[in-house]
């Protein structure tokens, strides 16, 4: 990831016996509130949302948020709020902003930037602070959030003069969806929310440290045309970046054209449809038989927008072995960190598809090594067994709501053996139709991303799948579907575990299930009844398409509850430092 370009250390900290000076020489100026500059310079980036948990240190700005300018979505809590801005960036493309009271306010709203860094998110976070003379004081309610957001943001920015909110929030818009995209902490202290300011909107950015190359170099691009005129067995590897850069159809275009199978990662699910004869599947882990095999055997790998994480690449050091690696991503520092490549570019992946396309114009063929990956394919899909007379099968379920959203429904995961089903069984087309927590894999993450991925696409079918576990961390955020008339489903796929972990200790430490299952649990009926959701039981294979029907032509937020078998596995698996080819479980 990217270094801070921006930190306390390096934003403007001018004295504040400075601000009469600076006011009379913007007396030409309407006269404002710090809180109400903030206001218009968040109208001034566009801002539609903003997703928020009051406190002492943020009433200056909440007194200002009365006036509506700006819709405000009240969390329940400050996590909550953090991934409902994830979810809302990752389907709008949007920077999804959050503010949040100082202290464990802003501490509590850590999970959720942390998250956004690993995934590449664009949010701006405000976190509250105490008063400027209190900084520094133990004051209450006082936490030193730069030192603790530098490893977790691309930059991070301390108001320490009201007149620099317009500069410092335009700053943080740019630097949050730009390049690498990622979270970008404000902290406001309480005073710079009164003192009042004439200083004007900003729409310039002066970041001499901060480069982005978004355009690939032609010699770069030349070699690459090289390699694929050679090439016998090529396959492209489409990460997130495909998915940010919105190149999806670019990158259909281009594989038909060449006849090159596809893997995607977790969170390059999307790059290409689901139907797409090429995709051979999520590769890693818990990927296809097809799509790690072709990484085992392919001869070029073209990496377009992935970081090689450990989840795909589990054993670097027989990751495609026989490969010429080629990799693009617009973060330099990707390049060489975990697998070694023979051609790094630094450049948006839609500029590098463009670029390919312009000169790499000659139609190829691999007709041998497509027909080889497609048995690979057909030999080995992702498969189960069917339902016995006591539970459902999660994979059939997600397969059935696939079939009744036609593939075009945006699904929300939390995090655990319910999130590997959902990517291996939902038919899925477009990008920022997936949302899911990939690099730091939050539990938790999963009802609240679905409330901002339903307010940044209103009119389209939002699922949120979620484990037993995860929804027990956030589920206090279903009050907001009835409040805001948010149609989400969420579906809730109870095996009574913390299903993946009980999976490893299944596997890995001799059965020893040690605190993997939960002994009670609520009855999670009434407690959509609380919240004001429908809610519908599914607890005998008999009952699962019909309910599903039923659920899904609800016009309204429902709680769907599938009870399955607690020993139910996520296959096929890699087992963790084994190689890619060294798949378990495809019996």
């Amino acid at each position: 990831m990217e270094s801070n370009v921006v930190s306390s250390s390096t934003t403007t900290h001018s004295n504040q016996s400075n601000l009469k000076a600076d006011v009379n020489s913007n007396e030409n100026q309407t006269l404002r509130a710090g809180s109400e500059l903030l206001v218009e310079a968040l109208l001034h980036e566009d801002v539609d949302f903003i997703f928020g948990y009051p406190g002492g240190a943020v009433l200056p700005l909440y007194d200002t948020f009365y006036d509506g300018k700006i819709k405000h979505i009240l969390a329940r809590h400050e996590q909550g709020a953090t991934h409902a801005a994830e979810g809302y960036a990752r389907v709008s493309g949007k920077t999804g902003v959050v503010v949040v009271t100082s202290g464990p306010g802003a501490t509590n709203a850590i999970t959720g930037i942390t998250d956004a860094y690993c995934d590449s998110l664009p949010l701006v976070v405000f976190t509250g602070q105490v008063a400027t003379p209190g900084i520094g004081k133990d004051a209450f309610q006082e936490a030193d959030l730069l030192s603790m957001t530098t490893p977790i943001t691309k930059a991070n920015f301390q108001v320490k003069n009201v007149n620099d909110i317009p500069r410092i929030i335009h700053e943080a818009f740019y630097l949050a969806n730009s390049g690498r995209k990622g979270p970008v902490v404000i902290d406001f202290p309480k005073d710079m929310g009164v003192l009042k300011t004439t200083a004007p909107l900003v729409s310039d950015v002066n970041l001499p440290a901060y480069k982005v190359t978004e355009e690939p170099q032609n010699e770069d691009i030349d070699q690459l045309v090289h390699y694929l005129s050679k090439a016998k067995q090529p396959v492209v590897l489409a990460g997130a970046g495909i998915n940010h850069s919105q190149s999806n159809d670019l990158l259909t275009q281009f594989v038909t054209k060449h006849q090159i199978p596809v893997v995607t990662t977790l969170l390059g699910l999307g790059a290409i449809p689901y139907d797409n004869p090429l995709f051979l599947g999520m590769g890693g882990m818990h990927g296809s038989y097809a799509s790690n095999m072709a990484l085992t055997e392919c001869d070029l790998l073209i990496n377009l927008g992935s970081r090689f994480d450990d989840r795909l690449a589990s054993k670097p050091d027989e990751f495609a072995p026989n490969a010429i690696v080629v990799h693009v991503d617009i973060d330099e520092s990707e390049i060489n960190k975990v697998i070694a490549t023979d051609l790094g570019i630094v450049a948006d992946c839609k500029q590098v598809l463009e670029s390919l396309s312009h000169k790499f114009k000659n139609e190829t063929s691999h007709d041998e090594w497509v027909q080889h990956c497609l048995e690979n394919k057909s030999k080995h899909p992702f498969k189960y067994t069917v339902a016995d007379d006591t539970f459902c099968k999660p994979q059939e379920a997600i397969e059935y709501i696939g079939q009744i959203t036609h593939g075009e429904a945006i699904v929300t995961t939390d995090v655990g053996q319910h999130q590997m089903w959902a990517a291996q069984f939902y038919p899925f087309k477009h990008h920022g139709q997936w949302v899911t927590s990939g690099g730091l894999g939050t539990m938790g993450f999963g009802i609240p991303s679905a409330i901002g991925a339903q307010l940044a696409e209103p009119d389209k079918t939002v699922i949120c799948f979620v484990g037993d576990g995860g929804f027990q961390m956030t589920n206090q955020e279903m009050a907001l579907l009835p409040e805001y008339g948010l149609n989400v489903k969420i579906v809730l796929i109870n095996n009574g575990t913390l299903g993946m972990v009980k999976q490893w200790q299944d596997k890995f430490f001799n059965h020893r299930f040690s605190h993997s299952v939960f002994n009670d649990q609520p009855d999670f009926m009434k407690m959509a009844e609380a919240y004001g959701v429908k809610g519908y039981l599914i607890d005998h294979p008999d009952k699962l398409t019909a309910t599903l029907d039923e659920a899904f032509n609800y016009q309204g937020p429902a709680l769907i509850e599938v009870r399955i078998s607690p020993t139910e596995p996520v296959n096929p698996m890699i087992p963790s430092g084994k190689a890619n080819h060294e798949m378990e479980g495809l019996e």
